[in-house]
């Protein structure tokens, strides 16, 4: 098995972009996706990445600003001319040390050394590959966001990003809601949906903040652990539901809960910061700039690689654009959707 390391780096970057572009007519299934300003095409073989391309994404309606044709191949040796996937050959790796030798080239990338997973971008030329040791050989969370390391790198480009947040709205006004694990802003986002609000993503969703902030959709999958599933009752409310993914967790769609469509952008007013609260009631008061970049950004600049400097930027320009707050979140699900409503009745856009 060849060994790759940063000096060789850019050179097995195009030589596996070229294999996997040369073998367009081995991939079994080709599947197109319309997202925000991007038309998405994605060259595999059958199995679960498929299902997830197929069901994964809230696709955009009548989106007439579509810039360009993106093609990721997602290539494995089951596939004639496709090579073994390389091994890291230097003692140590870093994502930086890694980000910037692809940088310098032109090109973006990442690698999942315990995987031989391997992630190439071309933002010029709008190709990717992902390069895998076989059709399932990929990380356990990739079908819950497919392919989001490479939107990333293309919306990056463009001077947007995708941020590690959730939203809620109504009326095509919004609030980001930000912070790590265990805060509530998974079950905030449900909480909103059983009541009557709107969302454009959980996880993941794409900021605009060219002119006022804008939040898009781009996945549609929403998670919850087994207690906040029972809590929520969702086992009453969802027609089905699969089995217990790779974090322990219920994983279903957006719109298998939503009153309305998911929107196709909302118009994000505020920042908020959620926490489980000691009381019943929940409650909105401001927080520093500071402590609301900390919920943030490590999360987004962690889970998506490359971009490092240029996501920082951002982050904090995005809050200084918004007021932000803490918002101490009470016990009962219509509560919490009934205070965020207010909050958004109150804000100017």
């Amino acid at each position: 098995m060849p060994r790759v390391n940063l000096q060789s780096l850019p050179d097995y970057a195009r030589y596996i972009l070229a294999a996997a572009e040369g073998a367009a007519a081995g991939y079994a299934v080709t599947a197109k996706v319309d997202l925000p300003r991007l038309e998405l095409t994605a060259h595999l073989s059958p199995g679960p990445l498929a299902a997830a391309i197929d069901q994964a994404f809230v696709r955009a309606r009548d989106d007439r600003t579509a810039t360009g044709d993106c093609r990721i191949f997602l290539a494995s040796p089951d596939i004639e001319v496709i090579p073994v996937p390389a091994s890291w050959g230097q003692a140590h790796f870093t994502h930086h040390a890694f980000a910037t030798s692809l940088a310098e080239a032109g090109l973006r990338g990442n690698h999942y050394h315990d995987l031989d997973f391997w992630q190439f971008y071309d933002p010029e030329r709008r190709v990717g590959v992902q390069l895998m040791a076989s059709p399932e050989a990929f990380p356990p969370w990739e079908p819950g966001a497919p392919l989001r390391a490479f939107l990333h790198w293309e919306y990056a480009a463009r001077g947007m990003r995708l941020a590690h947040a959730g939203t809620l709205g109504i009326d095509g006004k919004g609030i980001l809601l930000a912070g790590s694990g265990g805060a509530g802003k998974s079950g905030t986002v449900v909480a909103g949906l059983l009541n009557g609000l709107d969302s454009v993503g959980d996880d993941y969703v794409l900021i605009d903040a060219a002119n006022g902030v804008k939040a898009h959709p781009l996945f549609a999958t929403l998670k919850q652990d087994p207690k906040g599933f029972q809590r929520l009752g969702l086992k009453h409310k969802l027609t089905s539901y699969g089995p217990l993914n790779w974090q322990g967790k219920h994983q279903f769609r957006i719109d298998d809960i939503a009153a309305r469509p998911v929107p196709a952008s909302l118009d994000i007013v505020a920042l908020l910061v959620p926490h489980i609260g000691g009381g019943e009631a929940s409650s909105i008061m401001p927080v520093s700039r500071k402590d609301a970049m900390i919920a943030l950004a490590p999360s987004g600049i962690a889970q998506m690689p490359g971009e490092r400097e240029s996501g920082f930027r951002f982050f904090s320009d995005l809050t200084r654009l918004l007021p932000c707050y803490r918002l101490s979140l009470g016990t009962r699900p219509e509560e919490i959707a009934g205070t965020i409503s207010a909050f958004l009745a109150r804000s100017t856009p």
